[in-house]
C-alpha cells in the first residue's frame, strides 16, 4: 500500500510517497511554493509519475502552512502531528522535536509511543525561523546554503541583541559597517536563533533525545549551536526538509 504525504510550507512544498509494505520512502521531492499550491503539488507529482513511483497511491494527506489551500487530499493533519509521526519512525527513542520552518518554530514533546504529549509554537515573529536566515544571507551577500559554512569559520563570538527580524537586520548592517567579518555575524545569527529556541523550550518538560527537523536543520552550524545551548547532541533526519511530508504519508494510512 502506497500513501502520499504533502507538506505545503510558506517557502517550499514537499511530497513523499511511502510504501507501507516495504516500510520505505519510494519517492520524495520538493520545490519552492508558488502562488498556486495546487500547481506546485501537481508539478511534484508529475516528477513522481516520470520516475514511475506514483502508481497505486491509495490515500493522501496534506499538512503545512498552506494545507487548507489544497483540496484534493483525503486528509488534513497538523504539522505537529506529522512531524511527531515522522520523527518517531526515524528515531523511536526521541522525546523532543525541534522543528524550524520558514515562518515558525515548534517544540513538540513525545510520549514513549510517539504520540504528542505537549507542544509550543511560535508563529507570531519570524526571528528564529528560516525567514531570519534568508534576511541574513541577503545582507551578507551570500547564498542561503553558504551560511552554515560561513558560520563554521567564525573566530569571535559577538552578541546579536535584537529579538526582531527588522531590528536584527539593522543591527547586522551596523556590525558590517564596524568591520565585523561575515563569518562572525553568521555565527551570531545562529547563536541568536539557538537562544530563542532555548527560551521557547523553557515552559515544557523537554527531555533528550532531541530531534532537529525542518529545512533549517540542514545547517550543521545552527544544529551545533542549538546542541551547545541545550548541552546535548541533536538527532537530525537524513533529509530534514521532507519530515513533515513523510509524517503526512504515514498518517494518511
Amino acid at each position: 500500500m502506497k500513501t502520499l504525504g504533502i507538506d505545503i510550507g510558506s517557502r517550499n512544498t514537499k511530497i513523499v510517497i511511502f510504501d507501507h509494505e516495504q516500510s520505505e520512502i519510494v519517492f520524495s521531492a520538493w520545490q519552492a511554493t508558488q502562488v498556486s499550491a495546487t500547481q506546485a503539488v501537481d508539478e511534484l507529482l508529475q516528477k513522481a509519475r516520470s520516475a514511475g513511483t506514483a502508481e497505486d497511491i491509495a490515500l493522501s494527506c496534506v499538512t503545512g502552512y498552506g494545507r487548507k489551500m489544497y483540496t484534493r487530499a483525503d486528509l488534513i493533519k497538523s504539522e505537529i502531528s506529522c512531524h511527531a509521526a515522522a520523527c518517531y519512525l526515524l528515531f523511536p527513542q526521541a522525546r523532543t522535536v525541534i522543528d524550524i520552518g520558514g515562518q515558525d518554530s515548534k517544540i513538540i514533546i513525545l510520549n514513549e509511543d510517539g504520540s504528542v504529549k505537549d507542544f509550543v509554537m511560535n508563529d507570531k515573529c519570524a526571528a528564529g525561523t528560516g525567514r531570519f536566515l534568508e534576511m541574513t544571507a541577503l545582507r551578507l551577500e551570500c547564498d542561503l546554503d553558504e551560511l552554515s559554512d560561513l558560520a563554521s569559520k567564525s573566530d569571535l563570538e559577538i552578541p546579536l541583541s535584537s529579538t526582531c527580524v527588522v531590528f536584527a537586520e539593522t543591527e547586522i548592517i551596523g556590525l558590517l559597517a564596524t568591520g565585523n567579518t561575515v563569518a562572525n555575524i553568521a555565527r551570531a545569527v545562529n547563536m541568536s536563533i539557538a537562544r530563542r529556541i532555548y527560551v521557547q523550550m523553557a515552559p515544557l518538560s523537554c527531555e533528550p533525545p532531541i530531534v532537529f527537523t525542518g529545512g533549517v536543520a540542514q545547517g550543521a552550524d545552527l544544529a551545533n549551536c542549538i546542541g551547545k545551548m541545550l548541552d546535548t547532541k541533536l538527532l537530525i533526519p537524513p533529509d530534514p526538509e521532507i519530515t513533515g511530508a513523510l509524517g503526512a504519508a504515514l498518517l494518511a494510512r
